[in-house]
């Protein structure tokens, strides 16, 4: 739970989105938004998780999808997409 341990940790609601990158050392960005996702908190399962990698098939999407990720933004980014995820995840209705 290396990657994880920060928002273990953390009081709900102190981040307002999680971008998590695919490809990272010891835990992997799907292994790590499983053990996210699989917290007894309401806050863990309801975080917005965004896959932010240059995985970019339509399988690597899926597969963020099916762990748990909200969205999926493909490197090198497009601010446009970036602005877009941004102001769905993050506005206040």
């Amino acid at each position: 739970m290396y990657h994880c341990f920060v928002i273990i940790k953390c009081e709900d609601g102190y981040y307002d989105i999680v971008f998590m990158d695919i490809q990272m050392p010891r835990m992997n960005g799907y292994d790590a938004t499983r053990a996210i996702r699989a917290m007894h908190r309401n806050y863990c399962r309801q975080v917005p998780i965004v896959a932010m990698t240059a995985n970019a098939f339509v399988e690597d999407v899926q597969a963020a999808k099916t762990v748990g990720m909200n969205e999926h933004i493909a490197k090198p980014l497009d601010l446009r997409i970036l602005a877009r995820t941004l102001k769905r995840w993050l506005s206040k209705e």
